[in-house]
């Protein structure tokens, strides 16, 4: 019986990645179910179906107990996971028996020859061509710079802003999560206002700080959710057969594998079969590396969830040495943040206030790279789009998030830091 059961998840697997081979992925009659996790049975239970290649993708990691996931349901697996519910009385809501039609609400129509802007989201061919035209309008204070290669072997990029020498840095990562999509378009906008704005205190941002941006950290991932598998996550690695990528946000040399990650290769949070096994996370390190010593703040930009998260995020972890300082500039930022539009921002510890997750890029930029001021964002929503959120949100999510960068670079010139 366990190995018939095998045999049909591998089927479902392997379908779904024919169907990918030979287009698009359609979640046409996808369900998604939050399911809240309330015993550590469950917890297990849970944790093992998102270990296997059975055709679920679950949207959260269910990290531990009293928390709750989102799971995607493929159409001809509705009636195996209502069974496992029942079985195991795990509570659960359904909140769309149709994930394409929130899919087809998340880009306009596109219009021909408008150039680049946001009201849309962009491949990943689009967002280099814009960095380098970018490049060419404003040569005296913009630069780009290849850091190495992928996997697939496309081009690592990052963007150095410096309008005058001696200026402290600031180092940017995005979309190191392939499915978040707001996270390089919300980091584009704000590399367009440090260029553009006429605001007094962007102008001060921009020109007294250099600025080290990686638009997207991972970009066979992010090119895989455009032309295949719109909510893949990882890294395009290949493990076995049915089996590809590693979380790279789980692949740094920090604590790795010391809680909220897997060993498992089929699983979304796989750590790698050892710290920095992923020539992304490799490229990043050594990098970051290379400019540290006049780096002071460090941010990795993800959704979703609305969070400003800081070190640390393994089991046991102990306070940070400035933890003070820390909990009081991201307290800042979401208050600055919250002024805008009335979005709440949650602060505090990776492992407190999300989930324990470990070899993950803000513990060790804080811990191994030595930049004092460390955080993770998770942009918007808190569940009515999760990844998918719609175009129109590009901008307004893009404006808090510039709030929140003066907000901190403020509070830490307050505190001597910058």
């Amino acid at each position: 019986m366990a190995t018939a059961r095998f045999l049909t998840l591998a089927l479902v697997s392997a379908l779904t990645f024919i169907a990918c081979a030979n287009g698009k992925l359609s979640y046409a009659n996808y369900a998604v179910y939050r399911v809240d996790i309330t015993t550590k049975q469950q917890l297990e239970v849970l944790q093992h179906l998102e270990s296997l290649p059975n055709g679920y993708t679950f949207l959260d990691y269910p990290a531990g107990v009293n928390m709750s996931v989102e799971v995607v349901v493929p159409p001809r697996q509705f009636l195996d996971m209502e069974l496992l519910f029942h079985k195991h009385a795990i509570q659960h809501t359904l909140l769309t028996n149709d994930l394409q039609q929130i899919l087809n609400k998340e880009r306009p129509a596109r219009k021909m020859a408008e150039g680049f802007g946001w009201d849309d989201y962009h491949t990943l061919e689009e967002i280099y061509a814009w960095i380098d035209d970018m490049v060419s309008q404003y040569s005296s204070v913009l630069s780009v710079e290849t850091i190495g290669q992928t996997y697939e072997k496309r081009d690592m990029k990052v963007i150095k802003l410096s309008y005058k020498p001696g200026n402290k840095g600031i180092f940017i990562d995005a979309n190191i999560h392939a499915r978040e999509w707001i996270t390089s378009a919300s980091i584009t906008w704000i590399l367009n206002e440090l260029l553009t704005s006429e605001d007094d205190r962007v102008r001060h941002i921009a020109e007294n700080y250099d600025w080290f941006i990686v638009p997207v950290a991972n970009p066979d991932g992010f090119a895989y959710t455009h032309t295949t598998e719109r909510l893949w996550r990882k890294t395009r690695t290949p493990h076995n057969l049915l089996c590809y990528g590693t979380d790279p946000n789980r692949n740094f040399n920090h604590q790795w594998n010391n809680g909220g990650a897997s060993t498992t290769p089929c699983s979304d949070t796989y750590a790698g079969p050892e710290p920095e096994s992923e020539v992304e996370v490799s490229n990043l390190t050594t990098f970051i590396r290379s400019i540290a010593p006049n780096v002071k703040l460090s941010l990795s930009i993800h959704s979703r969830g609305q969070y400003v998260l800081l070190p640390f995020g393994y089991n046991n972890a102990p306070r940070a040495y400035n933890y003070q300082d820390l909990m009081q500039i991201g307290q800042r930022a979401s208050v600055d943040m919250y002024k805008l539009y009335n979005k709440p921002y949650r602060v505090g510890t990776t492992a407190d206030v999300l989930y324990v997750a470990s070899g993950i890029s803000v513990d060790w930029a804080f811990a191994v790279a030595g930049i004092p001021l460390s955080y993770t964002f998770e942009l918007r929503d808190q569940g009515e789009f999760g990844f998918i959120l719609p175009a129109e949100q590009i901008v307004p999510n893009a404006e808090e998030l510039l709030e929140a960068f003066v907000a901190m670079i403020d509070e830490a010139k307050i505190l001597g830091y910058m």
